[in-house]
């Protein structure tokens, strides 16, 4: 069966990547993005009538509804929404000002939010679709210089999770993943933003720069194999809650996660006390 996906950030990455498999597999695709020449461009070699490119800044909530009332105009329907746009604010949290924390917040959580409002009518009147919210392993466990960049993606976790139960009753089902490093733009210096101040009780360890731009194109995770996956998990009938991208992903949080368990049972008692009791 042919699915109607919904890409955003579909110019690079993982979500032209999402967009390429789509299409290997025979469905539909609109792919969206703020620079339409960069969408296409990324998209020219396997464009045809079964893509559409659509004009889309996620932080635009009108542009959301705008966008997806034309997907619906090309496609008749939207099945599978791919909220994979955003990039990435670095740097120690005080160094971090005020105003680039509030844009990681606006792109990579509320666009994410935008884009589910607009699209989430147009599956309830299907009484069926998938939703797929790109996190990160730093939107599970936190990461040093990521404080932005995870909180918005600590956000995304959250309202899958909480949007998830309300809309289960009309057949629409929401996975977030979580990837760990994937060889995409992310860090690229046209892309990541790093704190522009610097504090010097900081200064020893290094800066955020340093650190992540030696990363940059030296990911081992492979997005061409990420978006048949993320196909994959779009089509599924029962698709999981939550999906670890990337083998370095488990390996990360898996003792996080044991810790964070083993740290409710040592403070058991603790816990039970903090209730109190009304006797």
């Amino acid at each position: 069966m042919s699915n109607v996906f919904f890409i955003t950030g579909a110019g690079s990455g993982i979500g032209a990547a999402t967009a390429r498999a789509a299409l290997k597999a025979r469905h539909r695709v609109v792919a969206t993005g703020r620079n339409l020449d960069k969408v296409r461009t990324a998209l020219s070699d396997v464009a045809g009538d079964r893509l559409a490119v659509v004009q889309l800044d996620v932080t635009d909530e009108a542009q959301a509804h705008t966008a997806v009332a034309q997907a619906v105009e090309a496609f008749g329907r939207i099945d599978v929404l791919v909220n994979n746009a955003g990039y990435s604010v670095l740097g120690n949290f005080e160094e971090i000002s005020s105003a680039d924390f509030q844009s990681q917040v606006q792109t990579n959580l509320f666009g994410v939010v935008n884009v589910m409002r607009a699209v989430l009518p147009v599956m309830r009147r299907q009484r069926a679709g998938r939703i797929l919210n790109i996190s990160s392993v730093a939107g599970v466990i936190g990461l040093k210089h990521c404080s932005a960049y995870a909180a918005a993606k600590f956000g995304v976790e959250g309202v899958t999770f909480s949007v998830a139960h309300e809309v289960e009753q009309f057949g629409i089902k929401l996975t977030v993943v979580s990837p760990g490093f994937f060889r995409t733009d992310l860090l690229d210096s046209a892309n990541v933003r790093y704190a522009q101040s610097a504090i010097d009780d900081y200064a020893a360890e290094g800066s955020a720069e340093a650190a992540y731009s030696a990363y940059d194109g030296q990911q081992t995770g492979n997005p061409a194999a990420l978006g048949d996956v993320l196909v994959q998990l779009g089509t599924m009938e029962n698709p999981p809650k939550q999906f670890m991208a990337g083998a370095d992903a488990v390996a990360a949080v898996t003792p996080v996660l044991e810790g964070r368990l083993a740290e409710i049972e040592a403070y058991k008692d603790l816990t039970e006390a903090s209730a109190g009791s009304f006797d």
